[in-house]
C-alpha cells in the first residue's frame, strides 16, 4: 500500500471515530474512570487485606501506576478490535466493493485501524498526564523506557490486529464468529497483563507465556515505560511478537485464500 493511500484511509477512519466528538469522550471518560475504580478498589483491598508493604514486587503507588498504565495504553491497542467489521463485510456482502481497491482487503483493514488509533492516543496522553499529580512519578520511568514502551504499544497494536484478522476470516465458514471474539478477548486480557500483572502468575505460568503472543499485547509496554524490563529483555520480547506477526501473517494468508474461493456475496 502506498503511504498516500494509507494516509488518506487512517485519516477518514480518525474524523469518523471523532464525529461526535461528545460522545467520543464521555465514553472515554466513563469506562477508563470505571475501569480504574474498580481496579482502585480490588488493589486497596488487596493491600489492606494482605498486610503487605509490597506484593510481587509492587508497592500500593506502583501497581495503581500499573494499571493506569496498563488500561490506558489498552484502549490504544484495542482501539477498534475492527468492531466485527470483517465478518460483516463477508456476510453482507460489502467485502466485494474492497476487491475494485489497489490494494489488499487486510491492508486496507490495517490503515483503518491506525486511523482509529489516533484519536485514542490522544485520549492516552490526556489521561496518563495526571498520573504524575495524583501517583507521583514511579521511580523506574525513564526517557528511554518510555521510547521501548511507545515502540511496543506499534507492534502490540500490529500484534492485536494480526491475532484478531484470521479469527474473523472464520465468518467465511461460520455463521457468527462473535462468541470466538469473546473468548479471545478474555484470554488475551489475562493471559497479556490487563487483568493483573503477570508478575503474580505462577512461576511455571511466568516461563511459558513470553513465548505466547499475549504479554506483548499490555504488559510489555507497560512495564518497559516503568522500567521493570531491560532494553535486552525488550528487544527479545519484541522479537518474539514480530515473529508472531508474520507467522499470523501466514496463517491469514492460507485461511483468506481457502474462504476467498467460496465468498458468494453480491457486493453493495
Amino acid at each position: 500500500m502506498s503511504p498516500r493511500l494509507l494516509w488518506s484511509i487512517a485519516s477518514v477512519e480518525a474524523r469518523k471515530r471523532m464525529s461526535y466528538r461528545l460522545d467520543f469522550w464521555i465514553h472515554a471518560l466513563v469506562g477508563l474512570s470505571v475501569q480504574l475504580g474498580v481496579a482502585y478498589l480490588i488493589t486497596l483491598a488487596l493491600y489492606r487485606e494482605s498486610g503487605a508493604s509490597s506484593i510481587a514486587g509492587f508497592t500500593l503507588r506502583e501497581m495503581m501506576a500499573y494499571y493506569v498504565l496498563v488500561v490506558v495504553i489498552a484502549r490504544v491497542v484495542t482501539a477498534t478490535e475492527m468492531d466485527h467489521s470483517v465478518s460483516q463485510d463477508i456476510y453482507e456482502g460489502a467485502l466485494s466493493r474492497y476487491l475494485l481497491y489497489p490494494t489488499s482487503y487486510p491492508a486496507v483493514k490495517y490503515a483503518q485501524q491506525i486511523g482509529a488509533m489516533a484519536p485514542a492516543l490522544v485520549q492516552c496522553v490526556i489521561f496518563i498526564a495526571w498520573m504524575p499529580f495524583v501517583l507521583g512519578v514511579p521511580a523506574g520511568i525513564s526517557a528511554g523506557g518510555i521510547a521501548m514502551g511507545a515502540a511496543s504499544v506499534v507492534v502490540a497494536s500490529l500484534l492485536q490486529f494480526m491475532m484478531i484478522l484470521p479469527i474473523q476470516a472464520v465468518s467465511f465458514w461460520a455463521d457468527n464468529v462473535w462468541s470466538l471474539m469473546v473468548a479471545y478477548r478474555i484470554v488475551s486480557r489475562i493471559l497479556g497483563g490487563m487483568m493483573i500483572p503477570l508478575a503474580l502468575f505462577p512461576g511455571w505460568l511466568r516461563d511459558a507465556l513470553p513465548w505466547s503472543p499475549f504479554p506483548y499485547l499490555f504488559a510489555m509496554p507497560v512495564d518497559a515505560v516503568l522500567g521493570r524490563v531491560s532494553a535486552l529483555q525488550w528487544a527479545q520480547g519484541t522479537g518474539i511478537a514480530l515473529a508472531w506477526c508474520a507467522a499470523l501473517a501466514v496463517v491469514t494468508a492460507v485461511v483468506w485464500r481457502r474462504g476467498d474461493l467460496q465468498y458468494t456475496g453480491v457486493g453493495q
